[in-house]
């Protein structure tokens, strides 16, 4: 990596540690936090309940990583609620609802097959502002932009958009139609669109062209539908004449869910460049700082995907799966094999870009069968020398090509990209 910016990786005894990940990595404007398992520190066992309190549990529990480096629950910009069972969201909201009273952060809820602790039925993972940006950057007081749309689906419990710094957060859309508060009729395909139409509404209410989006983020309840969701998709992307003479479609990943809000096929959320950054920032123009979007012939390429896309002061690297490049085929052997050519494709990528793994702030995993963590931790932390990224690991029914694990990452970019300096 070139430039300055120093990536600050922190823990608090006052929440529970991982072996895996470290609770709160900080670069630039932004901290990303571990996903938080309803674990009691002192203990470090599940705590006593039901979904009320391990939801509280949780929360409890990234309120203390926050406060830890002198923050507040208002500086979350972006929420990640994993759940065993979709019909506990209403009692979660109920104690979420707590937590954020006057602002409300981005969110996006989705029911897992598994979670990574026998008896968890919540995990919450989040992204937070930060002013005071890491070393040497001079703390600023730039100022977190929330809004909505009256031609979008809005939730009482989340804003549709909050912008800091250089990026905007999209929460996740159901296929609901903002005039009558109900799922469109139809299949996936008319619930795909559905979904990506109001993303394009909340990005036209703060001018914000479609291909302005960087990463793209898809939870889909049957992984057979996804040759009928990427049809609407490429429908999507690329959306102007300028992105189409270069061809460009954001970063991508696939979840398959257990189950969705309103029993929905389809929901997808998205993070989003911001040029003119948010105030105090002096107002540049719309393309004064470019979008970088690069492949390698050393990883797998994808027509709906970009390898890596790189805004400001970050890279989002589309999810990899354990194919080889070269054959196009998955790996032979088990997980640990698997996990290592996720890896070997995420390390690849960052390597064509002039990046190193440890340049990595935040990383998703997804697995077939959450009891393989162990081995996958083995071959993982043989990939770091320094320490380990922030992380959330859940569990899915599905991944595709039959795989056993799916990895994603978001890595720290201190050079910025153009025009920058």
């Amino acid at each position: 990596m070139s430039g300055k910016i120093i990536k600050l990786s922190r823990n608090t005894k006052q929440a529970p540690t991982n072996i895996g990940s470290t609770q709160t990595v900080a670069f630039s404007h932004y901290n990303n936090i571990s996903a938080q398992l309803p674990v009691d520190p002192i203990t470090g066992a599940l705590v006593a309940g039901d979904i009320t309190a391990q939801a509280k549990q949780c929360l409890v529990n990234l309120k203390a990583i926050v406060e830890s480096i002198d923050h507040v629950m208002d500086d979350v910009v972006k929420v990640n609620i994993f759940l065993q069972n979709i019909a506990d969201i209403d009692a979660v909201n109920a104690v979420y609802a707590s937590f954020f009273k006057d602002y409300l952060p981005t969110r996006t809820a989705v029911a897992v097959a598994a979670l990574p602790m026998e008896g968890a039925l919540i995990q919450i993972d989040a992204v937070i502002s930060n002013g005071e940006g890491t070393a040497p950057q001079a703390p600023c007081d730039l100022i977190k932009v929330a809004k909505n749309s009256e031609n979008a689906p809005t939730n009482s419990l989340s804003t549709h958009t909050v912008a800091f710094s250089h990026y905007n957060n999209i929460s996740a859309q159901l296929p609901i139609d903002a005039t009558t508060g109900e799922l469109v009729p139809g299949g996936v395909k008319e619930q795909t669109a559905q979904c990506l139409k109001n993303i394009k509404a909340i990005l036209e209410s703060i001018d914000v062209p479609f291909d302005d989006i960087v990463k793209v983020n898809i939870y889909v309840k049957n992984l057979a539908d996804m040759d009928a969701v990427n049809e609407v998709y490429s429908t999507f992307f690329p959306d102007s004449s300028i992105a189409r003479a270069v061809a460009y479609v954001p970063a991508r990943s696939t979840v398959v869910a257990a189950a969705l809000p309103m029993n929905a096929l389809v929901q997808i959320d998205a993070v989003v460049s911001h040029g003119d950054g948010t105030p105090p920032q002096a107002v540049e123009d719309r393309h004064g700082i470019v979008i970088k979007a690069n492949n390698t012939i050393n990883a797998p390429k994808c027509t709906l995907s970009t390898q890596t896309v790189a805004f400001s002061h970050y890279n989002h690297i589309s999810a990899q799966l354990p194919v080889d490049p070269k054959s196009g085929a998955v790996v032979a052997g088990d997980v640990a094999a698997q996990a290592k050519q996720c890896l070997t494709n995420i390390k690849a990528i960052l390597e064509s870009i002039d990046h190193v793994m440890d340049d990595i702030v935040k990383v998703n995993i997804q697995l077939k069968n959450v009891a393989d963590i162990a081995a996958v931790n083995q071959v993982y932390t043989a990939f770091f020398n320094g320490e380990l990224p922030a992380r959330t690991t859940i569990g899915v029914s599905a991944i595709p090509m039959d795989a056993l694990v799916q990895i994603d990452a978001v890595v720290s970019n201190a050079e910025g990209t153009p025009p920058a300096l």
